[in-house]
Order: C-alpha cells, then structure tokens, then sequence
C-alpha cells in the first residue's frame, strides 16, 4: 500500500463562500494534492490551489490540521495524510489551470460537506472548519 502526504485548502472568497474543484470530472474535493519530494506543505497546498482554481494572492489564515483516509492511485490501494490550510482570496474569478481538475467553484460553507464526495473529508470540514467560518 502506498503512503502519500497531500496538502490543499480551504479557500474562502470575499462572500464567504468555500470553493469546491472537480477531480478528475469524477469527485468533488477540496483544493489539494500530493507533497512534491523536498517540498514544504504549505508551499504545496499554494500550488495546488493554484493549479486546481487559478487563485494566486492568498491569504493564509490558519492551519486546520490534518486526517488520513484512504484512496486508490494507480489502481492500488492509498493510505493518504492530507493536511489542510484556511486562506483567504480576495479575487472570486476561479480559472483551474489543471487538466486533469476542469471545474472549479464557490459554494456556500453550508454546502461543502453535501458537495465534498470523500466521508472523510466531509467530516473534517463540518468538525473543524465550519465552526471557524460561522465565527468569522
């Protein structure tokens, strides 16, 4: 089984709302993915944002922490740590730059974890961030 580290975001526009990105046109995620060899966390979860939602000029607010799940790459099976940041962007034009991710967008807080296809992450956003965003 393969063990991966991967790092994204939970993005918020000036409207408050949370943007989404389609994987793969399969699921719906959070901005993130794999922690490039000799790369800091938050240097990767920045680039993926990026990549994923074309957002540049964030502001990073926190971070939220981190949770483990399970995935498929490659056709075998994925222990994967995925940590997770809260930044602000004060742009809401979504522009994914990524091929393999085509679909970006915002959706309400509220939303997210209905939108979110993996359990897992679904529950860390409504344990761990949703509480943040309804205090501002």
């Amino acid at each position: 089984m393969f063990r991966s580290r991967a790092a994204g975001g939970v993005v918020v526009d000036p409207h408050g709302r949370v943007v989404v990105v389609a994987q793969r046109s399969r699921t719906w995620s959070l901005p993130k993915g794999h922690v490039d060899p000799g790369e800091e966390v938050l240097d990767a979860a920045r680039r993926e944002i990026h990549e994923e939602c074309g957002l540049t000029g964030l502001e990073l607010v926190r971070e939220l922490g981190s949770f483990s799940r399970f995935a498929v790459r490659h056709g075998l099976p994925e222990w994967k740590t995925i940590t997770l940041f809260l930044f602000r962007s004060p742009e809401a034009t979504l522009r994914p730059l990524d091929p393999a991710n085509p679909e970006a967008r915002w959706v309400a807080p509220e939303s997210v974890s209905r939108t979110l296809s993996h359990t897992a992450d679904g529950r860390f956003f409504d344990r761990h961030v949703l509480p943040l965003l309804a205090t501002g």
